[in-house]
């Protein structure tokens, strides 16, 4: 039998090669997605319409609202950047965000008996996000395994696994072309257009695009913009 994985699902290209990497280990993966009054509400229906398809054995979608928190271009009335990836923390990062889902899907790892998260958390090709460095990922881990009753008990040890963390937007779509993902299904964007189109232009369309471009491969999806840079 398959041991198994809580995989968090958002829809998009690293979350969706995440899980097919998750399968390449054996790990029966069980996907995990959120609806947190996110701006991008087209990833989400991307996950719901293509997790199964992608290899989950369950889906579970969360609900609550960060829209009540604020201060993000995701969850808040601001512009989202589209002139580049600058240098510092940009305003689309959502406070604790990552802190938040790690802790749901706890939850439910310890419900499922399974001692293994999958998160697809890069720190080479990203946006700057305090909470996708391998230093947070290893403190997380440590706090799971104090803060649950496996962890208390012994009956287990849970692990983190963040397996994008060190490689580039390329590497990582070469890995997910390697393992038959369909990136037609995958949706990143971050301010998509009323038909739901990829704008091309915020930091999640420009690295996506950066991470094609570089691997030599056609971004299968649709944009306002196809940016160059």
């Amino acid at each position: 039998m398959k041991k198994k994985a809580v995989v968090l699902y958002s829809g998009g290209l690293d979350s969706t090669t995440c899980m097919a990497i998750a399968r390449e280990k054996g790990f029966e993966p069980y996907a995990m997605s959120f609806d947190y009054g996110q701006r991008h509400s087209v990833e989400l229906a991307t996950a719901k319409a293509n997790a199964k398809t992608m290899g989950a054995a369950e889906h579970l979608v969360v609900s609550f609202d960060l829209r009540k928190v604020g201060g993000s271009a995701l969850t808040a009335d601001l512009d989202v950047p589209k002139e580049g990836v600058g240098a510092g923390i940009p305003v689309t990062y959502v406070p604790a965000r990552n802190t938040i889902f790690l802790s749901f899907a706890l939850g439910w790892a310890e419900v499922l008996g399974a001692f293994d998260i999958f998160i697809g958390v890069n720190a080479l090709d990203y946006s700057g996000y305090p909470d996708c460095r391998p230093e947070y990922i290893a403190a997380y881990e440590a706090t799971a395994n104090l803060a649950t009753r496996a962890g208390v008990e012994g009956t287990g040890r849970f692990v983190i696994h963040a397996p994008l963390i060190a490689m580039t937007k390329a590497e990582i779509i070469r890995k997910g072309l390697a393992l038959g993902v369909d990136y037609g299904k995958t949706h990143s964007c971050y301010d998509p257009t009323p038909e739901g189109h990829a704008c091309g232009l915020c930091d999640s369309c420009r690295l996506r695009l950066k991470g094609f471009a570089e691997a030599g491969v056609t971004d299968p999806v649709p944009y306002a913009v196809r940016s160059k840079k």
